[in-house]
């Protein structure tokens, strides 16, 4: 009896820890079985921009609200097609307002993700991990608001991957807050900059040029904050190394 019951408690415990990863990739299967994916595009926003912009003129405050929620579901779930729903927003709200409501929303969004896999499987990984993986763990935790920031900063990895890792190395939820509210503010400062013009663009019958973030113009003031961003972590090893030296 008591081995039952404690095979039931395990299972509970592990439910628990897997239950909310398991929502968030049952959710992305979902939207893609249920065809959702066709309401996130260019195609959407031509046959519904009348509705949307009356439904933004009719209570901005509310359309606003519901943006971010949204957004942030989208995040949660790992949906693709952040970017040109920032360019969307630039479109709808204008420039701030819509980089408001997308740097909560995609934040909020972000921070569920990081949330559920530090639950369901941080503390296992980091039991089994090996010292390799350790020191780097160490190292990225001790500079991770730094890290982190830079890695907002510059895509150059999936928004979603960057969502993850930090939940196996030990990030802290406060420094992970922080580096993707303020990490992501440029990038999407330029995509909702993008979405003033979307009207003229869509009546033209073109689409927005998401590589804009690449471009040298943009690239490089984004590039010299991240270098910014390291200086300390770059001074803290070269002191270190002052330090065993002598």
């Amino acid at each position: 009896m008591t081995g039952s019951t404690g095979q039931a408690s395990k299972k509970g415990r592990l439910l628990y820890r897997l239950g909310p990863l398991a929502i968030l990739g049952a959710g992305l299967v979902l939207f893609f079985v249920l065809g959702l994916d066709r309401f996130i595009g260019l195609d959407a926003l031509r046959e519904h921009r009348g509705w949307l912009a009356g439904r933004v003129e009719e209570n901005a405050l509310l359309a606003g609200l519901s943006f971010v929620a949204i957004y942030a579901l989208i995040v949660a779930f790992s949906i693709p097609g952040g970017a040109l729903l920032t360019v969307v927003a630039g479109f709808l709200f204008g420039t701030v307002p819509a980089a408001v409501c997308v740097v909560v929303g995609a934040t909020l969004g972000a921070s569920g993700v990081f949330l559920a896999a530090r639950t369901a499987l941080g503390g296992m990984l980091r039991a089994k991990a090996g010292p390799a993986l350790r020191r780097m763990e160490e190292g990225f935790r001790e500079n991770a608001l730094n890290y982190l920031f830079v890695l907002r900063l510059i895509p150059l990895f999936p928004f979603w991957l960057v969502n993850l890792v930090p939940a196996f190395l030990g990030v802290s939820l406060r420094d992970y807050v922080i580096a993707t509210f303020f990490g992501i503010i440029p990038g999407t400062f330029v995509f909702a900059s993008l979405g003033n013009g979307l009207g003229a663009v869509l009546d033209a019958g073109g689409t927005p040029d998401l590589r804009i973030m690449f471009t040298p113009d943009i690239l490089i003031p984004i590039a010299g904050l991240a270098v910014l961003a390291l200086l300390p972590v770059a001074y803290k090893k070269f002191k270190a190394g002052r330090g065993g030296a002598g």
